[in-house]
This record gives C-alpha cells, structure tokens and sequence, in this order.
C-alpha cells in the first residue's frame, strides 16, 4: 500500500516539474524530475528497459530526507520519468531511504536492497543516525518495503563494526541462482571502511560471509558505494573513497573514486587485488554503480558531482540540481579500466564537420566548430618534427569573457581541466590534472559537452576527467591554442535527442 508520505512526493514532482522546460536542463544527461539528486541506484535491465533509481529530495534543489527518484529508458539516453519508488515513511527509514541496487527474482518481480536511516539516542547523551539495510519488491513501478525490515542490522556484521557507517548494498544474481550482496562498513573506531560480504539463497534471508576487502589506511577512510562485478577475465571491485589523501596525479585530495582490479578467492571469501586506479581523474564523479546490459556490456553511470564543491554550484532559479554522468562502456586492457561513452550516442550525432591535418599556433577557430551540446574528437600530434610544441588547449563553453579549458603539456604527459574561468565566484575546487600516456605529443581526445558538463575521454577511454559547469547557454564558442606548432584533426558532432 501506497504511504501517504510516498504520494505526497508524487504529487508534489508532477506538479512541479511542469515548471522546468527541456531547455532549461540538459539535453542528454539525466537531472532529477525536481529538487535533488545524488547516487544512482538500482541500475537494473528489468521488463525490458533499463531502470535507474536516484537518491532524491523532490522538494528543495538542496539535500533533504532522501526519496528515490525512478527513469526508465530503452537506450541509456533517453530517459523517461516515473512517479518516486520509495520514500522515507517507516521507523527503520524516517531519516532516509539511502543508496541500494536491485534485481529481478525468479517470481518477476523487481526486489531492492536500500539502506535505512533512522536516529538513535546514545548513551553519551547524543543522538546518532543508525544504518541497516531493507528489502522492498514490486512491478517495475509500485513496491512495497517487507514487513520483515531491518534485514541486516549490527547483529549481522563482524566484531568491531559501526552501526552508523553501514550503507549500500549492491546484489547480483550468482550462477548457481543464489544471490550475494556487498555493502560498506566502517570499524567502529572509525579506522576505516571495509567490504562485506553476505549471501542468500532466495533474496529475503541474508548471511554474513565475510570481509571481502579491507581499506587499512590506504584510499581515505569510510567507503561509500560498492560495486563488484567479473569483466575480461578479472573481477572488478568500485568504491567511493571519503577524504583521500593525494597521491601523484593518481588519487585528489577528498571525495574520491578507486578500482580495484584482481581476483576474488573463493575458498577465503576475500578479494585480492592486484592494481588499483582512480576511475574520474575529474573535478565532478562519485558513486558510480553498473549494470551488465542483455548484450552483456558492462554499463557504469555515476554522478557528476562532489561533495565539497556542490552547495556551491546552483543552476540558475534552483529548480533542479544534480545530474548523471553519460552511460560509459567498461572494459580491461593491460589491467587497466577502460571507459567509452555508451555507442548509443553516436544515434544522436548530426551536423558533422572535419578538419584533417591542421597545422597551427596560437590561437585558432575553426568555422563549425562551436556549441554545448557536443561530441568532439580531437587527434594532437607535433606540427614540426624538429621540436615538439609546450602546450596545447581546447577551450569550450566560450564567449568574451568566459571558457571553460582542457590543457595538455606533452613534456609532463599531463592534462588538465580547469574552470576557474567559467564565472563561478566560490572558492571551489575549479582544476584537476592527470598524468595520461603520449608518444611525442601524440594524443586523442573526446570531449563530450552538454549543456551543463564535460566529460573528457582520453586515448579511447585510457583516462576520463568530469567537471559540470554552470556557464551561460549563450557561450557555446569553442577555440584552440598552441605554444608551439600543433597538427591537429577535428571532428565535431551536434548531439542532440
């Protein structure tokens, strides 16, 4: 039965989201019907469309108790709304429904996994959000929570485990049909986040394995969003690390992003890894989650924010705020991550022009290429053979006054997004860089823009840098420069739905 909590909020996004045009959001990246958004969850192929479920407050473009927003799509870019799934309305989930996954039981019916939050008194006298996780099911469109909630609470972890940082569950389908889950813990002296592992045999009924993974200090300390997963022969564990420390151009100081690369040991229930890298070596992206689609593509989305900069960033009149990263392909070479856009978007691509061989220094525009909405290919190589030019730049997002840039220094084999001159008056996170692999300045670049982002993808997907930016819609000029002499070749594609 429908909470009245739960059909205020649908009634309250429908109304409301007839204020917001299609042009006042982005053209090809999921934002939230109304209000605020944070971590995909429950990415799932069920009924024959890809669901997606968002962490949501529909009434404020701030964060609030937390809902769960629900699109559907045939194709990953087109996206349509349905009425919230879930909403804060019982003792185990008043604070929020946090972040979870689902997956599609024998029955047909859809069951998630979420993470309740409610307050606790504390014997200090303090009072404390406590976290366990909770099951719902239903039809791709009404569920309902099970009368059995909390599921997994502090009884069912190991020694030494905190009942305040225990969160997102994320469950496949094992091939002997029983079910697994991993969540995230902290130690209860707050030492660090680690992985858990639980298994069922039918999704209802839950039992603790083991740890699968400890943090030990290594990448920032509490973990969020756990996702794991077998691509190309090796088995694949994404977190999102809380306050990082740097580490070379590998890992940034805060909220960041890790995978784990190795092999999962069946016998100890551990998983042993064997590289690790960042996955956005961007300003904006955390909480990816995946899905393997019925073409058994690895399908990873995650949200294009961080936490230390999004109370700052505001599109204008505050009717919405947050979105969705473009649907990446995932796949391994060399124990590496590698991520492409989704093919799915070369469907939206007209308008093309193409420039081969163009040698320049300086500044440079180029009749065509300009517009926010984007898919632009960019091949760098040295226009001299004797001297290998300093730096190169794209700049986008453009006019008089204002650009947002995408730098590459061939000496340092670095690249850099950088904001700071896109008009935002906070003192915010507005660089990153990334040490990324050339050969004598060689380099290929994709930048796919929307109107509010930009997400570059470097050498077919060997490195990826996400930034949102909040330029005005009018800016839409895109301009080159080189110190030194660069050949270049340039695709440009409008990307429009």
């Amino acid at each position: 039965m429908t909470s009245q909590t739960l059909r205020d909020a649908r009634r309250y996004e429908e109304a409301m989201a007839q204020n917001i045009t299609d042009q006042e959001r982005p053209e090809f990246h999921l934002s939230p019907r109304v209000g605020w958004m944070n971590d995909p969850n429950g990415f799932s192929y069920y009924k024959d469309k890809f669901h997606l479920y968002y962490q949501y407050y529909p009434y404020d473009s701030q964060w609030g108790p937390m809902h769960w927003g629900h699109v559907v799509s045939d194709d990953l870019l087109h996206w349509e709304y349905l009425p919230s799934a879930i909403a804060p309305d019982m003792p185990y989930d008043y604070v929020g429904c946090f972040s979870g996954s689902a997956i599609e039981l024998p029955d047909g019916k859809q069951l998630f996994m979420y993470t309740g939050v409610r307050k606790e008194a504390q014997p200090d006298g303090g009072v404390r959000d406590i976290q366990t996780q909770c099951l719902a099911t239903g039809d791709g469109m009404d569920y309902e929570k099970d009368p059995r909630n909390p599921i997994l609470t502090v009884e069912d972890m190991p020694e030494n485990s905190s009942p305040f940082d225990f969160r997102d569950p994320k469950m496949w389908k094992c091939e002997d049909g029983s079910y697994r889950c991993v969540t995230v813990n902290d130690r209860a002296d707050g030492t660090g986040g680690r992985i858990l592992l639980y298994r069922s045999e039918d999704g209802y009924n839950w039992k603790f394995e083991s740890v699968m993974l400890s943090n030990d200090g290594n990448f920032g300390k509490m973990w969020e969003c756990p996702d794991f997963f077998s691509l190309d022969g090796k088995d694949v564990v994404l977190v999102s690390p809380q306050d990082m420390l740097p580490k070379d151009f590998e890992y940034h100081n805060g909220d960041g992003t890790l995978c784990l690369i190795g092999k999962f040991d069946e016998t100890t229930k551990t998983f042993i890894p064997e590289s690790d890298q960042a996955v956005d070596y961007g300003i904006d992206f955390y909480a990816m989650q995946t899905v393997e689609a019925p073409d058994g593509r690895r399908i990873m989305i995650g949200w294009m924010q961080n936490w230390d900069t999004c109370s700052n960033n505001r599109i204008p009149k505050g009717k919405w705020f947050g979105q969705m990263s473009i649907p990446r392909e995932l796949s391994i070479k060399d124990d590496r991550l590698i991520q492409k856009p989704v093919r799915e978007i070369e469907n939206l691509r007209t308008d093309k022009v193409e420039y081969k061989n163009v040698i320049f220094e300086n500044d440079l525009k180029l009749d065509g290429v300009s517009g926010r909405c984007v898919d632009l290919e960019l091949t760098l190589r040295p226009g001299d053979t004797e001297d290998i030019y300093k730096k190169f730049a794209v700049r986008f997002a453009q006019n008089e006054q204002y650009h947002t840039a995408v730098s590459f220094r061939p000496y340092e084999s670095v690249l850099k997004i950088d904001r700071k001159f896109s008009g935002s008056r906070r003192a915010i996170i507005h660089q990153r860089r990334s040490k990324v692999n050339s050969r004598n300045g060689e380099i290929k670049l994709r930048l796919i823009l929307d109107r509010y982002s930009a997400e570059i993808f470097v050498n077919d997907g060997e490195h990826v840098l996400t930034a949102t930016i909040y330029t005005d819609i009018e800016a839409d000029g895109i301009s080159f420069f080189a110190d030194g002499k660069v050949e270049m070749d340039v695709t440009r594609y409008e990307l429009k739905k």
